[in-house]
C-alpha cells in the first residue's frame, strides 16, 4: 500500500452511505402546516399577527372583486377566490426579495416535486436568479443544453420570444419543460458578446449523469463529478477505490459545471479526506437560531502525501462549493479554475396545503473559516480561464494547470 494511503481498502469496502434530505441546498423533507380553508375571507382573523393591520389587504381584495375589468378579453376570464389566495401568498414570498423563496401553487408544486424525483423531460440545465436576471448555473454534461452550447453564467433574456423579466425560476422551468423532441428557443446574453442571440434546444428525457473516472498516461487519476445525487456518495467511494488500486498518488477532482445537489453527499465525500470532527460547512441561521456545524465523519483514509487538485468554474455551485471550500480551507486540496457561482443559501420546502408548498430560504452556507459562499463564491488558488477558443482547439488550460501542479509537486 502506498504511503499516502491509510486503511483504504477496508474503509472503502465497509462504509455505506445514506443520502439525506438536501437537494441543491434545499430540504426535501416537507414540514406540514395546517390546511387553509377554501376561502380565507371567512377566516381572515385566523393566525393574524397582533402587530399587523390587515384592513388595507381586505379593502384591496374587496375593491378588486367589485371593480376589476380586464383590459383584454383573456384578462377578464374568471379568477377563483382560491387563485387570488395563491397570488397573495406569491406576492408575500416575493416581498422578501429572495429569488429562492417561492410559493408553489398546485401546478408549479407538481413540477418542482418532479425535479426532486429527477423524472422529467427538458433541456438539462440548472438555472437561478442572479442580480434579478434569469441565469444559467450550469448545463449538465451530455444533455441537450450542453450539446447546444449553453454556458454557465449565460443570461436568459427570453424563452420562446417571451421576456423573462420578473420571472421566477419556477415560472421559467414551466416554460422550458415540454415533450421530448420539441424545441425551446433561448435568447441569450453572454459575457464578452455585444448582442443577445438565440439558441434553439431540442427537449429530451433527462438522465442526470453522475461520475466518470480516468487514469491518465502521466499517472494522474481524474474523477469527474457531474452532480451530487443520492447515489453520488456510493459512486464516489467506488471511484476512490479505483484511484487507490491504480497505485498513483495524484488526484484531480473535476467539479466544473456541477450545479450541486444533496448536502449529505458533499459531507460524506469530504469525510474521506478529513479527520473526525473537522469542520466541513457551517449553516448560519442569522438571529433565528444557533448555527449548525457539519463535521467530518472521519473516514480520513489518505495521508498528507496525497497530491490533490480540484477544478472549479462559474458552473460549480451549492454542494460543489461546499466540498471545494472545505477541502481547500482545510489544506487538503488546491483549487484551479474560475470563481464559483455563489449559491450559498439553504431552502426548506414547507407544505402549505396538500397540493401547495412554500420553498423558503432558512440559512446561509459558510465555509469552515466563516466565508459566505453566497456573497463571494469560492476563489480558486490558481485562477485560470477556459475560453471558447480553447474549447474549439480541444485545449483545456485549467486541467493543464492542474496537471502541471501535480507533476511539478507545487501543490499546497
Amino acid at each position: 500500500m502506498k504511503s499516502y494511503q491509510k486503511n483504504v481498502s477496508t474503509a472503502l469496502t465497509a462504509l455505506c452511505v445514506v443520502a439525506l434530505v438536501f437537494f441543491g441546498g434545499y430540504s426535501a423533507g416537507k414540514k406540514s402546516a395546517p390546511a387553509l380553508p377554501s376561502i380565507l375571507i371567512e377566516n381572515k382573523e385566523t393566525g393574524k399577527p397582533s402587530s399587523v393591520d390587515f384592513a388595507a389587504f381586505w379593502k384591496a381584495w374587496n375593491t378588486l372583486n367589485e371593480k376589476f375589468v380586464g383590459t383584454t378579453a383573456s384578462s377578464s376570464e374568471p379568477v377563483t377566490e382560491q387563485d387570488k389566495v395563491w397570488g397573495a401568498i406569491e406576492g408575500l414570498a416575493a416581498s422578501l426579495n429572495d429569488p429562492y423563496t417561492v410559493f408553489f401553487p398546485p401546478v408549479e408544486n407538481e413540477i418542482f416535486e418532479s425535479d426532486v424525483r429527477g423524472n422529467f423531460e427538458g433541456v438539462g440545465m440548472e438555472i437561478g436568479l442572479q442580480d434579478g436576471v434569469l441565469t444559467v448555473i450550469a448545463p449538465l454534461k451530455g444533455t441537450p443544453a450542453y450539446n447546444a452550447g449553453i454556458e454557465p453564467k449565460d443570461k436568459i433574456l427570453k424563452i420562446d420570444g417571451q421576456s423573462t423579466y420578473n420571472w421566477t425560476t419556477e415560472q421559467s422551468v414551466m416554460k422550458i419543460r415540454g415533450k421530448g423532441g420539441t424545441t425551446v428557443v433561448f435568447n441569450i446574453l453572454r459575457a464578452g458578446t455585444k448582442d443577445a442571440f438565440d439558441v434553439p434546444v431540442v427537449r429530451a428525457q433527462i438522465d442526470i449523469p453522475t461520475i466518470s473516472t480516468e487514469l491518465r498516461p502521466d499517472g494522474i487519476f481524474v474523477i469527474e463529478l457531474y452532480s451530487f445525487s443520492a447515489q453520488s456518495p456510493d459512486l464516489f467511494r467506488k471511484a476512490l477505490r479505483e484511484f487507490v488500486q491504480s497505485g498513483t498518488d495524484k488526484l484531480i477532482l473535476d467539479l466544473r459545471g456541477n450545479p450541486g445537489g444533496y448536502l449529505e453527499a458533499a459531507i460524506d465525500m469530504a469525510s474521506w479526506f478529513l479527520p473526525p470532527g473537522t469542520i466541513i460547512v457551517r449553516e448560519d441561521f442569522g438571529t433565528k437560531k444557533e448555527e449548525i456545524t457539519y463535521r467530518s465523519r472521519g473516514y480520513d483514509i489518505f495521508s498528507p502525501e496525497l497530491k490533490f487538485v480540484i477544478l472549479v468554474d462559474s458552473g460549480s455551485a451549492s454542494a460543489s462549493e461546499i466540498l471545494a471550500g472545505a477541502l481547500n480551507e482545510q489544506g487538503i486540496a488546491t483549487l484551479v479554475g474560475d470563481k464559483t457561482f455563489g449559491k450559498g443559501s439553504v431552502q426548506e420546502l414547507v407544505s402549505i396545503t396538500p397540493d401547495t408548498s412554500l420553498k423558503v430560504t432558512i440559512a446561509r452556507w459558510l465555509t469552515p473559516k466563516g466565508n459566505s459562499i453566497s456573497l463571494n463564491g469560492i476563489e480558486p488558488t490558481f485562477p485560470v480561464k477556459y475560453t471558447k477558443e480553447d474549447a474549439a482547439k480541444n485545449i483545456d488550460p485549467q486541467k493543464n494547470k492542474a496537471v502541471q501542479i501535480l507533476l511539478d509537486g507545487t501543490v499546497q
